[in-house]
């Protein structure tokens, strides 16, 4: 196994599920981060939002993002996929419907609500720290955009 197979069998044992991730955008040059839930699949986290967010509007005008989550930081591209119910967004919805479960339904979510929509940040780079050196290496620097890590 490479590198990057090995990055990736961490990301997605850490954050293959509900994970909490801070999320960091821009407005005027001034940083905003905040928590979000996150889940990640190859290469790219996905949140359930609303377009009228103070996030999504600063994803709108500027969508290089920063994240951070369990012994990760990195770097991706925010873009608004549309609403949840959108045939395209279905497959994924899917999933994160049964990630999400603890807290999705009972009035969390209205997927009813046009502006409810779904958030996919795919991932540029990123550096992954395992203590434990599963996979061999203490520190994975990845580079998501053409798959390759040291």
């Amino acid at each position: 196994m490479n590198h990057f197979e090995n990055a990736e069998k961490i990301m997605v044992e850490r954050f293959g599920q509900d994970s909490l991730i801070a999320l960091a955008t821009t407005e005027d040059g001034k940083p905003f981060v905040r928590t979000v839930d996150g889940y990640y699949e190859d290469g790219a986290f996905y949140v359930v939002t609303y377009t009228l967010s103070k996030k999504m509007k600063q994803i709108a005008k500027s969508p290089e993002v920063a994240i951070s989550g369990e012994w990760f930081t990195g770097h991706g591209i925010g873009e608004n996929l549309g609403h949840v119910m959108l045939d395209a967004n279905k497959d994924i919805m899917e999933k994160l419907r049964k990630a999400f479960a603890a807290w999705y339904t009972g009035g969390h979510v209205d997927e009813s609500d046009e502006n409810t929509c779904l958030l996919r940040i795919c991932l540029t780079n990123g550096i992954i720290t395992d203590h434990s050196m599963k996979y061999g290496e203490r520190y994975f620097s990845v580079d998501f955009t053409n798959k390759s890590a040291t």
